[in-house]
């Protein structure tokens, strides 16, 4: 089961968090809570998941804000990618400083490049951890070759891609991300982005504005 949750993140924008549940189990993983920590700790208690790891695509505050709340809430793991800790630890880098609401991450753990995140609940319930830099140094995409749908942040949008002007944003980065990493996955492919609606491989590939 994916259930994807649209928060409001400092009301000046949305943001989309996922559940990414074992309907076998109703165990899994919350991926980016970037605000509401309330709502979505409700949904977890009314659909009695059992949320065992928090994962995040990156570290920018619209996507990271309910973190603490809800890590506070479930005693669970906060996992990042590398570079993770630049953001984690620094409302400048990660933008909260900005919206006047410092956020900080204290209790983060890096994940390697081709590492796989096992549901302990259910060992065959499991994502592959892809680096995914670009939109910024730590960005990471999250696949499932089994439901053929990959969480990929901001890297990539319906249409479109992550701006690369922010701290630790690189545009070649995040163009080879896309051509080398995002294309190489299998064109039926659901793309689940942190913003808007989703997409698929196939339907990014045919786009004309990628020029490689």
């Amino acid at each position: 089961m994916i259930l994807p949750v649209e928060v409001d993140v400092f009301g000046i924008m949305e943001e989309n968090a996922y559940f990414f549940i074992d309907d076998e189990t109703r165990s899994g993983f919350l991926i980016d809570p970037g605000a509401e920590a309330d709502e979505l700790l409700k949904i977890i208690s009314r659909e009695k998941f059992a949320v065992e790891k928090i994962l995040l695509t990156h570290g920018h505050y619209d996507h990271i804000g309910a973190v603490n709340e809800i890590q506070r809430a479930l005693k669970i793991p906060v996992c990042m990618g590398k570079g993770g800790n630049f953001y984690a630890r620094d409302p400048i880098s990660n933008g909260s400083k900005f919206f006047e609401q410092e956020i900080i991450l204290d209790d983060v753990t890096i994940l390697d490049d081709a590492a796989e995140i096992i549901l302990s609940a259910n060992p065959n319930f499991k994502l592959k951890v892809i680096d995914a830099p670009g939109h910024t140094l730590d960005g990471t995409i999250y696949y499932s070759e089994k439901d053929s749908v990959a969480f990929v942040g901001d890297t990539i949008f319906y249409g479109g891609h992550g701006r690369t002007d922010l701290a630790g944003g690189n545009e070649r980065d995040l163009m080879n991300t896309i051509r080398n990493k995002i294309f190489a996955l299998p064109d039926e492919t659901t793309l689940l982005c942190g913003h808007g609606s989703p997409t698929t491989v196939a339907a990014e590939k045919s786009r004309t504005w990628y020029y490689f």
